[in-house]
């Protein structure tokens, strides 16, 4: 009997992939060009056309403030003028189902065959408002989203698929273009139940590229504030590129050739230098390394093994600040980039019947609650309650003859 096709998707803030499991196996789909890893980029044409991904990202060369990149840090938040209008008068959501669509594209091509289902990841420190403005991007792309899953989860699922046979406690420090998570997970005989998580939705390599941007820019004698849109697209994308250089190289010259057009920059930077630069950054993660260890009740001696995912693990500084932080050597054996993708494979490929079921007890991120009189939350699920929970409160009216309430 044939069974429903059921795709993983990482939907990224740098970069997303799609897979499917194939023979009891999960596998990222290639597109046209055999690249498994397509960049969440998105061009606007200005007659409506739209590219996505490397297509879009050439695009930056012939008019980059219409190429929109890491459109997922604005996902079911209040967003401003500049935002708005930087996204071109589309919601974010809608920018995303753009990068979905081309998934399902790209998958419907290398399949031969329609697609209708999906599992789609999220940070695990998202709210429930950006959860649901990731299913409806998924929906105005056409899939039906069965199932949303952290991101940290699906990559211990790829990584305790064929990794760990014992009990072990894991903790998975997920660092990528857009957000953080630190997910401490306990694995046992096909059950992974997640202890604790913290992070920070504003937190990844992004904010990197624009601490080295605009430290550019100012020594070039520019005030960051009064660039043209056009102009702060190329100091974005050189600094990314130096930043990248940095993780394999000792020095790295940071370079605009007539960046107004007459004046040109040109400086080198030192890792040493750079890794100073970023030690704030750094720093901001550690601090979610430690609450998590405190909410799960664990030293850092108690972890077994901590699994690094995500682009910006890549960073030298990164790893030993982690090595440090849990006096360890960090395991680099899952593909930063395609960890998460596999594990919603995986994840998928349990809810179809084409892999073993394993049993995945997560936990809710934040505290969830009741807005009472005066403005003040009254907590009903405290964070890091491993759910699916329920729980209920009885609340009264707050003045008497009370007619209607309104419950947010």
């Amino acid at each position: 009997m044939n069974r429903e096709i059921i795709v993983g998707i990482d939907l990224g803030t740098t970069n997303s992939a799609i897979g499917v499991v194939d023979s009891g196996f999960p596998l990222l789909l290639a597109d046209e060009d055999g690249k498994r890893i397509m960049p969440s980029a998105v061009w606007l044409g200005e007659n409506g056309e739209v590219e996505v991904g490397r297509k879009a990202l050439r695009r930056r060369a012939m008019g980059g403030s219409r190429v929109i990149t890491s459109v997922k840090r604005w996902m079911g938040v209040d967003i401003d003028a500049a935002t708005r209008e930087q996204l071109q008068g589309r919601a974010p959501e809608e920018i995303s189902a753009e990068i979905l669509s081309e998934l399902k594209r790209v998958a419907e091509w290398r399949l031969g065959q329609p697609l209708q289902k999906a599992v789609i990841t999220v940070p695990a420190y998202f709210h429930d408002g950006q959860r649901q403005a990731t299913k409806r991007a998924g929906e105005l792309a056409g899939w039906e989203v069965v199932r949303i899953i952290n991101e940290p989860t699906a990559a211990a699922l790829s990584y305790g698929l064929g990794q760990l046979s014992d009990r072990a406690k894991v903790a998975v420090y997920d660092l990528g273009g857009g957000t953080f998570d630190l997910t401490i997970l306990e694995m046992q005989e096909g059950v992974f139940q997640v202890l604790s998580t913290h992070g920070d939705t504003r937190l990844g390599g992004d904010d990197l590229d624009h601490t080295l941007a605009t430290r550019m820019a100012v020594q070039a004698g520019l005030v960051w504030e009064e660039i043209s849109s056009e102009q702060k697209v190329r100091w974005m994308v050189e600094a990314e590129r130096v930043k990248c250089a940095l993780s394999e190289r000792e020095e790295e010259a940071f370079s605009l050739p007539f960046f107004d057009g007459e004046k040109s920059f040109s400086q080198v930077l030192t890792r040493a230098e750079w890794e100073k630069w970023m030690q704030p950054w750094i720093a901001k993660t550690m601090a979610c390394c430690h609450k998590a260890l405190n909410d799960a009740r664990l030293v850092a001696a108690e972890i077994d093994a901590v699994v690094l995912v995500g682009g910006s693990t890549r960073i030298p500084a990164v790893r030993a600040a982690v090595e440090t932080c849990f006096g360890r050597v960090a395991d680099v054996s899952q593909h930063p980039d395609e960890a998460i993708a596999l594990g919603a494979t995986i994840q998928a490929g349990m809810l179809s019947g084409a892999m073993k079921q394993m049993v995945l007890l997560d936990v809710t991120p934040l505290s969830l609650g009741i807005e009472t009189l005066g403005g003040l939350m009254n907590v009903l699920i405290p964070r890091n309650t491993t759910i699916p929970c329920k729980a209920g409160e009885m609340f009264t009216n707050a003045v008497a003859g009370q007619a209607s309430v309104k419950v947010r």
